[in-house]
């Protein structure tokens, strides 16, 4: 029997709970034997949506009763999208969300709460780690389910560091000894090549270099850190500058935007970039020379394994346990983890996960997972997904690390500038 086909089984138990508010007004009561349409909306490259289709496919082929309207665009303008569908009665059923938005949409009550179907078994969290499970979590509901898991991974060029004679980065290596290592660099490519990325404009980098404090990015709808934490950030950078370790700011700011194939360890105008390790394979598309992974520097316990995405339901769905069932054979079925492979990020079902690994063909999607296999038993636990304004975070801590990567301002008063612009922020 499927795990489709097991939750199924569920329904009756979940429709229960779905009529004390849990979902729109359902009318599945012969989910089995009704012409179903659902409604599938998310965003990605062309590689994605084959896989997504060929998925839902083999979902259609078991239920013959349930067919797929499917959308999908680029990242952006994604969510302009998906707040005006969001806005009617049809918004899509099924949708592709992540921690930016997903504490606003949860928030806003657009989101189906999946907690009763979680709790029935209808939509199985057995196999997902226990933090990535929870980091799905809002306001203790569970509010979306992890689609993949990635880590944070700083990429480095092996071929390079190799042909250089100089050793590869390690786990929990300090910054000061990443400054070291990428002062090395630099001298011997005469500044040609330059040691490290510098990511002060990247929250995820400033969220586990506080995290290796003790401190996190947000306390509750607040941000968890001081004026000093954010000044001692932006001021270890411009010294990384300022000795050769990190390139000069015009070439820094073309990777700001996170534009993949503009990241500096794939253009060839540094070592390492601070990534994510599922953009491996592609970042490899973009040089010949072999790329690698390790852990961001600082003690990995202050780092953790995420949610590259969720998928989430629209509250409104007509069909919430048809959704519900859709979700779960997306994230627990082997032959639908097959079909996704990594693109996403590895599958968030460690069985799945396994079944996938040995069906690889592809070099650097098993570096992949080799990386996250290793890694993610040294890391700690997963924090609560951000608050609403996390977007808005995200681009004010840009806006203000390239205010001092340029020059026009001092550490301190970007810093304090964030700050005071940065809670404002969070509290509207």
């Amino acid at each position: 029997m499927t795990i489709g086909m097991r939750a199924i089984g569920c329904l009756a138990a979940a429709a229960l709970l779905a009529a004390t508010g849990c979902g729109g007004d359902s009318d599945d009561t012969q989910v089995q034997d009704q012409k179903i349409e659902i409604n599938v909306f998310w965003w990605g490259g062309e590689k994605r949506a084959e896989m997504t289709e060929q998925a839902l496919a083999l979902y259609t082929a078991r239920h013959p009763n349930v067919s797929f309207k499917t959308h999908w665009q680029g990242n952006q303008g994604y969510y302009d999208n998906l707040a005006t569908q969001a806005a009617g009665v049809d918004g899509p059923d099924l949708f592709q969300i992540d921690d930016n938005y997903l504490t606003e949409y949860a928030e806003r009550s657009v989101t189906l709460d999946l907690t009763p179907y979680a709790t029935s078994g209808a939509l199985d969290l057995s196999k997902l780690p226990d933090s990535l499970a929870k980091y799905g979590q809002v306001g203790g509901r569970q509010v979306g389910v992890a689609s993949a898991e990635n880590t944070p991974a700083m990429v480095y060029n092996r071929t390079l560091v190799r042909q250089l004679n100089l050793p590869e980065p390690t786990v929990g290596m300090t910054y000061e000894q990443l400054f070291t290592w990428a002062t090395q660099i630099t001298n011997a490519t005469d500044g040609k090549v330059a040691g490290t990325m510098d990511p002060s404009a990247d929250y995820k980098a400033l969220w586990l270099w506080l995290r290796a404090q003790g401190k996190e990015l947000y306390a509750g709808k607040q941000l968890g850190f001081t004026t000093a934490d954010l000044t001692a950030w932006f001021q270890m950078w411009q010294t990384a500058r300022d000795t050769g370790a990190a390139p000069a700011p015009s070439v820094i700011k073309e990777a700001n935007g996170g534009d993949v194939t503009k990241q500096l360890v794939a253009t060839g105008r540094a070592a390492t970039s601070f990534m994510w390790s599922n953009q491996l394979p592609e970042l490899q598309g973009n040089t010949k020379d072999e790329l690698a992974l390790v852990s961001y520097p600082g003690d990995p316990k202050g780092q953790w394994a995420r949610a590259s995405m969720y998928w989430s339901a629209f509250r409104g769905t007509r069909h919430p346990e048809v959704v519900i069932d859709v979700m779960n054979f997306l994230v627990n079925d082997p032959e639908a983890g097959k079909i996704l492979g990594t693109e996403r990020g590895l599958s968030p079902n460690t069985d799945v996960r396994k079944v996938v690994s040995e069906a690889l063909t592809d070099p650097t999607a098993r570096a992949t997972i080799d990386f996250e296999n290793a890694i993610t038993p040294r890391f700690g636990a997963a924090p609560a997904p951000p608050p609403k304004g996390h977007a808005k975070i995200r681009s004010m801590l840009t806006s203000a690390a390239e205010s001092v990567q340029l020059g026009r301002k001092s550490p301190k008063q970007a810093a304090e500038e964030f700050l005071n612009q940065a809670n404002g922020a969070l509290a509207t």
